[in-house]
C-alpha cells in the first residue's frame, strides 16, 4: 500500500501533471516549466509518452511504492526526439535523471547524455513487454472487462491483420485510437502480480527508487 500523500508529494505530483499537461498540448517550454521545479522534486524519470508514464504509476502501485512522496516525477516528454530539451532543462539542477525507451529510441536518450545504466530499454516497446508478460488469454481478458473484446473481434477480422499473430494484433489495436495505448498501459500493467512486473519497467522504478523487497527485507 502506498503512503498517504505529503505536502513534498503534493508538489511532486502537481509538476509532473503541469509537464504532462504541456507535453499533450505539444508545447516546447520545458525550460520555463522546469524553472519552477519543487525542491521536493530530486529525481526524474524520462519516458517517451502518456502511456509510459500511466504504466509506472500503475507498476509502483503493484509495488507499493509512491514516487511522488519519495521525490520522483515521471514526466512524459511527448517523444523521444525531445528528450535532449529535458536532458538540458533538467540537469543543471542536480536532479537524478533515469530515461525509459522504447529499442528503436534508445540512441536518442544516450546522445542526450543519460549514461547506459541510466536508460531503461523495452523490447521492442512498452506494449511488447506487457503483452509478453500478460500473455494473450490474460490481455484479452482485460480487453472483455473494459467492453472491448468486441472491437478487438472486429479488427482482427480485418484483412490486414487475418494472417498475424494475436499478440501482434493486440499490439496494433492499442495503438488505433488516441488515448487507448495509454488506458491499457495502465490496465495491463495492473493485472500483472509486482514479480510479473517487465524488467525496464521495474528498473525505471527502483533505479531512482530502490528496492521495494529489499527494504521489507530490512524491516
Amino acid at each position: 500500500m502506498t503512503r498517504p500523500m505529503t505536502r513534498e508529494g503534493d508538489a511532486v505530483t502537481a509538476f509532473e501533471r503541469a509537464v504532462a499537461a504541456m507535453t499533450a498540448r505539444r508545447e516546447r517550454r520545458e525550460s520555463t516549466v522546469i524553472g519552477d521545479l519543487p525542491d521536493a522534486v530530486t529525481g526524474v524519470v524520462l519516458v517517451e509518452g502518456a502511456s509510459d508514464r500511466a504504466a509506472l504509476h500503475a507498476a509502483a502501485d503493484l509495488l507499493g511504492v509512491d514516487p511522488a512522496a519519495e521525490g520522483v516525477a515521471i514526466l512524459p516528454m511527448g517523444g523521444a526526439m525531445s528528450v535532449r530539451r529535458f536532458v538540458d532543462a533538467l540537469a543543471p539542477s542536480g536532479v537524478r535523471l533515469h530515461g525509459l525507451c522504447d529499442e528503436g529510441e534508445a540512441d536518442f536518450f544516450r546522445r542526450a547524455g543519460l549514461s547506459v545504466d541510466a536508460i531503461s530499454v523495452c523490447r521492442p516497446d512498452l506494449e511488447g513487454e506487457l503483452l509478453i508478460a500478460l500473455g494473450d488469454a490474460r490481455a484479452e481478458a482485460v480487453l472483455a472487462r473494459r467492453g472491448d473484446l468486441g472491437l478487438f473481434r472486429t479488427f482482427q477480422r480485418q484483412p490486414a491483420q487475418r494472417a498475424r499473430e494475436v499478440t501482434a494484433q493486440l499490439h496494433r489495436f492499442f495503438g488505433t485510437t488516441s488515448g487507448r495505448k495509454e488506458l491499457y498501459g495502465r490496465l495491463l500493467t495492473a493485472e500483472l502480480a509486482a514479480h510479473e512486473l517487465p524488467v525496464p519497467v521495474r528498473e525505471a522504478l527502483t533505479a531512482l527508487l530502490g528496492d521495494p523487497s529489499a527494504r521489507a527485507r530490512l524491516g
